[in-house]
Formats: C-alpha cells, sequence, structure tokens
C-alpha cells in the first residue's frame, strides 16, 4: 500500500486498537484519533502509528484529523453520541472527497431491525440509524456488522466469576442459541478490507462464530477447553440485571443496552451463523473452545 493510503482508525479501543496493530504489522500508515493522551496513546505510537488527540462529535476534530487520510475505520464504544459522532464523520468525509472507503463498525441486530421496530436497544436504534445516514451520504462505506464479542464481559470477566466460584456459567439466555465471534476475527476483517477496499464497498458483512449453540453447549465447549466440568446455569432476567449486571457500575445508557442483549438472546434473536469471517479473510473464525482455550489463565485465575 502507498504511503498516500493513509488509515484514519477513528477509536482505537477494542477491535479498532487490534485493526492498527495488523495494519502496522504490513507497514499500513495509520493515524489513531484518541480522546486523551495517556498510556494507552502511548502504547498505539509503540506500533508506529501516529497519535492525534480529539472527539468525534466536534466537527474541528474530525476534520483535522481526516488531512491526508484514504481510508476511514470509524467506531465508537457504546454511547448515547452515536447518530451525532457518525453524522459529523459523514459530513466532514463528504467534505474531504478523497476517500477510497469508509469501514463502520456497526451491530448484527441492524439485520433484524426496521425504521418502525421498537424492540432493540437505544443503541441499537442509533446504529440502524447511523448505518442510514452513512449510505444517504453516497461515501465509499462498507458496513461491519459482529453479533456479539466473545471477548464480552457476558463470556469473559463475568463467566469467569462464577466458572472459578462453583464451575457454571450463570446468564438469563434460557434456550437461545447465539454465535459470539472473536474481535481479533472481526478485526482481521476489517484489516483485510482496508488494505484493499474496491471489491467491498456497497457491502454489508455479517460476523459471527463458526456455529450457533445453546447455553448448553457452550457450556461444553468451556469445559473441553478449561479441562474442568463447567455446567450452564438460567437464572432469571430480571434478577440478573439487578443483581448483576446495576453492580458493575455502567453508565444507563450502556446498562440498558447489555440488558436488551441479554433479553434478546434469550429470544432467540442471536440464533445466527455466516461465513463472511472466512469469505473475507480466507480464514475461518475461532471456535468457543479455541478462544476460551487460548485464554485458559485467565478463566482459572
Amino acid at each position: 500500500m502507498a504511503a498516500s493510503n493513509l488509515v484514519l482508525i477513528a477509536n482505537a479501543g477494542g477491535v479498532g486498537r487490534t485493526v492498527l496493530e495488523q495494519l502496522r504489522g504490513q507497514d499500513v500508515p495509520v493515524r489513531a484519533l484518541v480522546h486523551h493522551d495517556d498510556d494507552r496513546a502511548a502504547g498505539l505510537r509503540v506500533f508506529g502509528a501516529e497519535v492525534v488527540v480529539g472527539d468525534l462529535t466536534r466537527p474541528e476534530s474530525v476534520a483535522a484529523a481526516l488531512q491526508g487520510v484514504r481510508r476511514v475505520y470509524f467506531a465508537l464504544p457504546v454511547s448515547p453520541d452515536h447518530l451525532l459522532a457518525t453524522t459529523v464523520m459523514a459530513s466532514l468525509a463528504r467534505e474531504h472527497r478523497e476517500l477510497d472507503a469508509l469501514v463502520d463498525m456497526s451491530q448484527m441486530t441492524v439485520s433484524q431491525m426496521t425504521s418502525t421496530s421498537t424492540t432493540e436497544s437505544h443503541q441499537q436504534r442509533l446504529h440502524w440509524l447511523a448505518e442510514q445516514v452513512l449510505n444517504w451520504s453516497g461515501l465509499p462505506v462498507v458496513h461491519i456488522r459482529p453479533t456479539s464479542f466473545l471477548d464480552n464481559p457476558l463470556f469473559t470477566s463475568l463467566a469467569a466469576q462464577s466458572i472459578r466460584k462453583n464451575g457454571t456459567i450463570e446468564l438469563p439466555f434460557g434456550t437461545g442459541r447465539t454465535s459470539p465471534v472473536a474481535v481479533a476475527d472481526v478485526a482481521r476483517v476489517v484489516s483485510t478490507v482496508l488494505c484493499e477496499p474496491a471489491p467491498h464497498i456497497g457491502n454489508v458483512y455479517e460476523l459471527t462464530g463458526p456455529r450457533t449453540v445453546n447455553m448448553n453447549e457452550m457450556a461444553e465447549e468451556y469445559s473441553r477447553a478449561l479441562g474442568r466440568p463447567v455446567s450452564y446455569v438460567d437464572v432469571p432476567l430480571e434478577w440478573w440485571r439487578t443483581e448483576v449486571l446495576a453492580k458493575v457500575g455502567l453508565p444507563p445508557h450502556t446498562e440498558e443496552h447489555i440488558a436488551t442483549m441479554a433479553r434478546l438472546h434469550r429470544e432467540n434473536r442471536y440464533d445466527r451463523a455466516s461465513d463472511d469471517v472466512e469469505r473475507v479473510t480466507g480464514v475461518p473464525a475461532q471456535t468457543i473452545e479455541a478462544f476460551v482455550a487460548a485464554h485458559q489463565d485467565f478463566y482459572l485465575g
């Protein structure tokens, strides 16, 4: 990739940081937009990234960050400002007139939504609206719609607590099926698109793990990966929300989003499987067992 094909990582947390590492591993020039010039920003510089401080909701920040950029990875953490930031980025990117691609991190729930659906979280509604804004913008957009992440606290820190305590995974998912995908696999898709965007423009990629499982089957994968018995315990949704989720101390917008994800799992809305990870990258998505085995020390403490 020529040096002129500078990539802007607009949010270098989670998937974004992994994308940055993967791109720098291929000597792709990368600029990262961060909120604060702190230790995490210093960590990005270690990979050879240019770091600029700014705010995706402030047009002057976005305009400065876009200078010389040809490709953008656009994402936000769960935030009530998601639609505002998307509109600011779309407006400035249109004025910029030099983009080859804008890769948008959305959510797979959007695939099931309409303009009038009301059963999703406020965050999921913002993602649906943000996709409309980007589509209307006329920009060269690629939408990435992952399902729930294997790296999500639902399947990592919360699961680790109960596994260490009594060998269980305690969630309110009932008999619903799910197919979580690893951050690393999502990042590989994003990096692949950013390196050679032309064949992907206008596409929507729905990213899941290789198969759907119910929670008993998921517990079996944890058991094999950890070499110890792990079982699933279904708990009431409202009890879980008040006795587990509320005690994490999340902002109300984020807590409502995660509680809704749990409810939608229980309603079997996450029973979805796609081979888009393999189609785009040539490598299948990780299994739950492989992911947990790679993080065995984290789960067992």
